[in-house]
């Protein structure tokens, strides 16, 4: 098992980014709390990982902290989560975020997430929410650098949203409604994933 990487990010398309350790590439998939924090591709860059093993292919996912991979874990367990939706939890909401939302039984915050049902909301909660304090985060220090665009902000978001599960014409509504000059990658999708949980 893969548990921490460290080297140099090399690119970056969310939900995909690419680390050179020695000259070795890593590619992971990563939730966009731990985009919000990455450094400019070509710097250092560390992170916690977790490897899921399924017949097609091996895929590596990565986390800026340590209590966003065991929330990550923890939902894997939960029949009808799979590592999609475990990113899309992760993406549209802190772990702090996350855990006032079991404690509260809110249900209906938890299928604003793509992917996500009644019926596996509620698996989510009944399953989640005698563990809370498990799952409570332990930060770990991180460069929160600006983001370095290849591609214009505006594409890279909607890649990143489509890549989550959000529907195109859905996407286009919600960067619209986002929509100011001079905004960054990440500063677009956390727009629009706050204006997806409140609609």
């Amino acid at each position: 098992m893969i548990g921490y990487l460290k080297g140099r990010l090399a690119a970056k398309q969310p939900p995909s980014l690419l680390i050179d350790v020695n000259g070795v590439g890593y590619e992971i998939e990563a939730p966009m709390s731990t985009f919000y924090v990455l450094p400019a591709a070509g710097e250092p860059v560390a992170l916690y990982t977790h490897l899921v093993v399924r017949e097609d292919a091996h895929v590596l996912f990565g986390f800026s902290t340590e209590g966003e991979r065991r929330l990550f874990r923890g939902l894997l367990k939960i029949s009808g989560v799979g590592p999609k939706i475990a990113l899309g939890i992760l993406s549209g909401a802190s772990v702090e975020d996350f855990l006032r939302i079991i404690e509260a039984e809110d249900v209906t915050m938890l299928t604003r997430i793509p992917g996500i049902g009644r019926k596996t909301a509620e698996r989510v909660i009944i399953e989640m929410r005698d563990n809370v304090q498990k799952f409570a985060v332990s930060p770990v220090a991180s460069d929160s650098l600006p983001a370095f665009a290849a591609v214009s902000p505006h594409s890279e978001a909607y890649a990143a949203l489509v890549a989550l599960g959000y529907k195109p014409p859905e996407v286009t509504r919600l960067l619209k409604a986002t929509d100011e000059p001079g905004l960054s990658t990440t500063e677009l999708i956390r727009r629009a994933l706050k204006t997806a949980a409140k609609a």
